[in-house]
């Protein structure tokens, strides 16, 4: 059997085939270096979205009305949730009671008249009035938007009180206070006998 043999001339060219190119072959056949993934064949590298591309932010949940319910599935109603689609009660302003205010006015100057002694009559007709005028407050206060019947009440209570205080002055039943006696000037002198040694 005989063995092939070859020359020594085709071995600079075989050298010069495994050699690995340099200068400007390496420089033109460069590619870019991808980042070696185990499923490289499924991945795909996707470019982060822009301004114009992103997703906006989803828009907040809007308050549905309705109203409370039992465990039995039944509406209460007297409690309703009040939400942005629930519609604002239209109307006028809330203001005070004109008649209420002067009704407490009138109240308080009737009973500085029955106290005052000799004024006590014109006390009790001036408390009339304001008993009145504190009552058609409190009907007044009754309607919507309309405020003031704790000055009503007020009103009512001090006028009642002018009235049965001057009507027991009158009959005589209060030793202290009537159209011939002098309160203010009575307590006047007991104020001095008490403070006029303090001041």
């Amino acid at each position: 059997m005989r063995i092939p043999t070859f020359s020594r001339q085709t071995e600079p060219a075989t050298a010069e085939a495994e050699r690995p190119a340099t200068g400007t072959a390496t420089a033109t056949n460069t590619a870019p270096v991808r980042p070696r993934h185990d499923r490289d064949d499924t991945t795909e590298v996707r470019p982060a979205p822009t301004a114009t591309e992103r997703p906006l932010p989803p828009p907040p949940p809007r308050a549905v009305a309705d109203t409370d319910k039992t465990d039995t599935g039944r509406a209460d109603s007297g409690k309703t949730v009040v939400t942005d689609r629930t519609p604002a009660a239209a109307g006028p302003k809330p203001r005070a009671s004109l008649l209420a205010t002067l009704g407490l006015i009138l109240a308080v100057v009737s009973i500085l008249l029955v106290l005052s002694g000799p004024l006590l009559g014109y006390g009790i007709g001036v408390a009339v009035v304001a008993l009145i005028l504190s009552l058609s407050g409190i009907h007044a206060t009754g309607k919507r938007h309309v405020a003031g019947k704790s000055d009503a009440l007020i009103g009512m209570v001090v006028s009642l009180g002018a009235i049965v205080l001057g009507v027991l002055a009158l009959t005589g039943s209060l030793y202290w206070l009537g159209t011939d006696v002098q309160p203010v000037n009575n307590l006047r002198e007991w104020l001095d006998t008490q403070f006029v040694d303090r001041f």
